[in-house]
């Protein structure tokens, strides 16, 4: 027996590993490549189908399970809050149930689960169709004209009404003191008032 340290018959350190290239062992022998691959594909294309199969049973079973349960679900009463008396109270959030802007024309536009810029898209496009075809009432009369109609009729017509054209025609409010505030006077120590110019 050789110690660690000690060289044994000469050939070399124990922790080497000797050369055994010059056995040979007919009887022994070892392929190439031990594994089948078609073995495999197949137990990998059985795995997936099983779990294809596995999914769709469960998602049939859960789609009839929740029917079921609707099903047994009993009608609201009829002192029941609907679902837009159920909605928190206005303003809501973004991101909210109920969620929307109100236009002039009393519709409703609902945004939720939109970008957060969805309700500047809807206001916005609403005052561009008011600056373009001008504002309506409810029965779909012209209120307001648009602004390029209404600088139209201002440069082809008269003007715009003034002040001192009001001023000079006769009836109510016509002369300037019309105009003035009822101030306490200092003479009658607030007992009376006079009209002073504004």
């Amino acid at each position: 027996m050789t110690k660690v340290g000690q060289r044994g018959n000469g050939r070399g350190h124990i922790t080497e590993t000797p050369d055994v290239s010059h056995i040979k062992n007919v009887e022994v022998s070892h392929e190439v490549s031990d594994v089948n691959v078609s073995p495999i594909l197949k137990f990998v294309a059985g795995l997936t189908l099983l779990i294809v199969v596995v999914y769709v049973l469960v998602l049939v079973l859960f789609i009839y399970l929740n029917h079921r349960e609707v099903k047994k679900e009993p009608a609201p009463g009829p002192m029941a809050m609907s679902e837009q008396e159920r909605l928190p109270p206005e303003p809501r959030l973004q991101s909210a149930p109920g969620f929307g802007v109100k236009l002039e024309n009393g519709q409703s536009v609902d945004l939720q689960n939109r970008e957060p810029q969805a309700e500047y898209h809807v206001i916005r496009d609403q005052w561009d169709r008011v600056l373009k075809e001008g504002v309506k009432d409810h029965s779909g009369n012209i209120v307001a004209l648009p602004i390029e109609e209404a600088m139209k009729k201002v440069l082809e017509g008269e003007g715009l009404p003034s002040r001192t054209k009001l001023l000079t025609e006769e009836g109510p409010g016509w002369r300037p003191e019309d105009y003035g505030i009822d101030m306490p006077t200092a003479a009658s120590s607030g007992r009376m008032t006079e009209k002073r110019k504004q």
